[in-house]
């Protein structure tokens, strides 16, 4: 057994939860999704938002959407778009999940101020919530099952791969301070997901520092509040650059076009 795995078992440099914690476990929490999609994608560039350009015959947005309805636990999608987003609505006019998609609410300049907006349209019955990327339009049905599956039994999880690249930690001048273990190290994607008063409390606790966190675990981690991690996917990709579009292309037209 691996020593950095504090009791857990090990498996491809990836340490899987074996038990459950028999205290304080809702198994049967009604589950909703905040879609984020409010964020300027000024690295990605062009003439409308990341999430709107056409890949295999819809928009990214819509096979994020796809993706999501694979996963039954979840009852509800509230979308945060960016302020006078003209492009949603017209989209998903016509379409049909087994989920419940909500109006849009504009979010803020900050990821956690759009979550704070999301989380205040939720139906107050929204006991876990999801939050992911509207770019981010392979998530498999393992992955949302298995992130939804750890932040249940446990109050919130992520999703992670393992780095196989060498990281190190320099100075503002490069030099190198530290080489990091590997195998301690995770790169997280989304859905991040956790009780919904624990990101009701994060927020509320770490108001003047919400700029500082990048993704929806750093803001409960700051709060105190534990969070486990759950096994991500090389698929689950956002979708940031051109290159990174040109690589969904190769995968949906593998696919046949379909998300999976």
């Amino acid at each position: 057994m691996s020593p950095q795995c504090n009791g857990r078992r090990q498996t491809d440099a990836f340490c899987t939860i074996d038990h459950i914690m028999q205290t304080d476990t809702i198994s049967t929490m009604r589950i909703g999704i905040l879609l984020l999609a409010a964020g300027s994608g000024s690295r990605f560039g062009g003439d409308i938002p990341k999430q709107y350009v056409e890949v295999a015959g819809q928009a990214i947005i819509l096979h994020t959407l796809a993706s999501l309805a694979a996963e039954s636990r979840i009852a509800v999608v509230q979308p945060v778009l960016a302020a006078g987003d003209e492009h949603f609505a017209a989209l998903v006019e016509d379409k049909h999940y087994p989920f419940e998609l909500l109006p849009a609410v504009s979010g803020g300049a900050e990821r956690s101020l759009s979550m704070q907006r999301g989380l205040d349209a939720l139906p107050q019955d929204v006991e876990l919530v999801a939050v992911h990327d509207a770019a981010r339009p392979l998530p498999s049905r393992a992955l949302l099952a298995d992130v939804l599956d750890v932040a249940e039994r446990y109050g919130a999880a992520v999703p992670g791969v393992a780095v196989v690249d060498t990281i190190k930690r320099i100075d503002a001048n490069g030099k190198v301070l530290q080489t990091l273990q590997r195998n301690t190290l995770r790169a997280v994607q989304t859905p991040q997901v956790a009780r919904r008063v624990w990101f009701e409390q994060a927020l509320q606790q770490e108001t003047g520092s919400l700029h500082k966190h990048t993704d929806d675990a750093s803001l409960l981690e700051a709060a105190g509040f534990d969070v486990y991690m759950s096994r991500g996917d090389s698929r689950n990709r956002k979708i940031t650059t051109i290159e990174d579009l040109n690589w969904l292309e190769s995968e949906l037209q593998d696919d046949g076009g379909v998300t999976r």
